[in-house]
């Protein structure tokens, strides 16, 4: 199979299907397309006709675009690797999650980009991202206090759920938004994941600045990630 993605300091749609596969230990080739690429929408079209990233290419050639139908396709493949929960209550409540976070939250999409190389504390807070942010935090609360008992997970073991929060998480640190203790443990079990800290770091050596994911710094502004 090969995962073409966007750049991994921005890329929150990318991170999804890309920690899944990592994480799991499934094998795939990588293809990168940089957002700044004046060609970016012709390569990309040539894979999928939604012309975004992610695309996975699966073994037969089958295109499938779009980061929710990439995890379902990894599922069906490879139904032995725990992409979604055991219990058929669990994995309805993560898909459900997945869903809710797939379609919606559009406040903090806007005002709290992925930004993993950089810090904006405070940036872009507002009350209408005050209630997208609750709601999330809503959704761990129960995921974890339901089903959170074998681990640190939002359903205790690494799942196709967290792999689709992990942007979220990545939001919250980059603007250092205040939250619980519980939800502070789950961002930094996240964050430990092997495969989550090799996207860190591709991330933080990418030296690319898109115009269209900054909305708080200007190119002049820029500097070497910390």
């Amino acid at each position: 199979m090969k995962l073409i993605v966007g750049n991994k300091n921005y890329s929150s749609w990318s991170l999804r299907p890309w920690l899944l596969l990592k994480q799991l230990g499934i094998p795939f080739d990588e293809e990168c397309l940089s957002f700044n690429d004046p060609e970016f929408k012709t390569k990309a079209l040539r894979t999928s006709d939604a012309g975004k990233v992610p695309i996975l290419v699966c073994d037969d050639g089958t295109a499938v675009w779009d980061s929710l139908a990439i995890i379902e396709t990894i599922a069906e493949t490879f139904p032995d690797r725990g992409v979604w929960p055991e219990s058929a209550s669990a994995r309805a409540m993560a898909r459900s999650l997945c869903a809710e976070m797939h379609s919606g939250f559009p406040a903090l999409r806007e005002h709290m980009p992925m930004n993993i190389a950089n810090r904006f504390p405070g940036r872009g807070w507002n009350d209408a991202v005050e209630r997208d942010v609750d709601r999330i935090l809503g959704g761990w609360s129960s995921a974890r206090s339901r089903f959170g008992e074998s681990g640190d997970f939002l359903f205790g073991t690494f799942s196709a759920a967290d792999a689709f929060f992990a942007p979220v998480v990545w939001r919250f640190e980059t603007h250092e938004v205040e939250l619980p203790d519980f939800s502070r443990r789950y961002m930094s079990a996240v964050q430990a994941l092997p495969a989550m800290q090799l996207w860190v770091a591709a991330a933080l050596s990418e030296k690319e600045f898109v115009s269209m994911d900054e909305p708080y710094r200007t190119h002049a502004e820029t500097s070497d990630p910390a």
